[in-house]
């Protein structure tokens, strides 16, 4: 028996694809779903009641309707709910493609007061338009600010708006901005390097790496030597950074605490004056690592 071939479409306007029959004439199911992923039967239009019909299913194979599959062409049944997902990811896609480069980012805010709360955050910033998202960072132990949050807005044009000026929050003036963009001339840089301290002697600079990269990408990893029970490890992002800023966290089965690394100053001498293995080794070492202990040293 020559093998013969049934139109099948995914719609009655669409374009049919041929799809083969078994030598007995019946057409698998899963022949029809390697082309329509998802499908789960067939159904025509019948030519005298104009109604359509569900071609016979038994154990996945397809029966023609009165032993004859005849020139008619095949529509592809799919599951409810996959066809109510499908609609939805068209629908998603289209507004993608639709915003295109528009796509709004969360937005950095720089210079919060202490007192500022998200409502506050939100209903300043919901003058400017809609507001998707906004949060102030707080210590995980105090609950206190950090002096800085995010904020996120429907629309690009807002934050554009947004981004473009200075804002009296509180009683203070703040600035935001993406948080990867440079900042000013006159104004410092964030840091991207965090002190992690309560470090044991078994953690290598691989342990730390793998660890922290969970969080983003690490730029590098520094642990002094000799052993000072601390190390410094650099983030990609700024933003990451000063979020993990005053976490607790857990390395190895023991409790590292993370906070600023801060610019070294001229005064190290000063501030460690009775550090383990004297002055000069411990300006050679900020001399390496650019960055100096936290102002408060755990």
């Amino acid at each position: 028996m020559s093998e013969l071939y049934i139109r099948v479409a995914e719609d009655e306007n669409e374009e049919p694809m041929e799809i083969p029959s078994e030598d007995d004439g019946t057409v698998l199911l899963s022949s029809v779903a390697a082309q329509f992923p998802g499908a789960c039967g067939l159904r025509y239009r019948n030519p005298e009641s104009q109604c359509m019909r569900g071609v016979r299913l038994v154990e996945g194979v397809l029966h023609a309707p009165e032993n004859d599959w005849g020139n008619l062409v095949y529509v592809v049944n799919y599951p409810k709910d996959n066809k109510r997902k499908m609609d939805e990811i068209d629908a998603a896609s289209a507004v993608k493609i639709k915003r295109g480069f528009q796509k709004t980012s969360d937005l950095i805010v720089l210079g919060l007061p202490w007192k500022t709360t998200e409502q506050d955050l939100k209903d300043y910033f919901s003058t400017f338009g809609e507001v998707i998202m906004v949060q102030v960072k707080r210590d995980a132990k105090t609950g206190n600010s950090k002096g800085f949050g995010f904020v996120r807005f429907t629309e690009y044009e807002t934050q554009t708006k947004v981004i473009a000026q200075r804002h009296m929050i509180d009683g203070r003036w703040c600035d935001c901005k993406l948080p990867n963009s440079k900042a000013c001339p006159d104004e410092p840089m964030r840091s991207r390097k965090i002190f992690v301290g309560r470090c044991t002697e078994d953690m290598t600079t691989d342990d730390l790496r793998q660890y922290f990269m969970q969080y983003g990408e690490v730029t590098d990893v520094f642990i002094p030597k000799p052993f000072r029970a601390f190390a410094f490890v650099t983030f990609a992002d700024d933003q990451v950074a000063q979020a993990l800023c005053g976490e607790d966290l857990i390395i190895k089965g023991v409790s590292v605490h993370i906070s600023n690394a801060e610019p070294k100053h001229n005064n190290i001498h000063q501030l460690f004056p009775n550090f383990p293995g004297g002055s000069a080794s411990l300006a050679a070492m900020f001399a390496r690592s650019q960055y100096q202990f936290p102002s408060f040293h755990v």
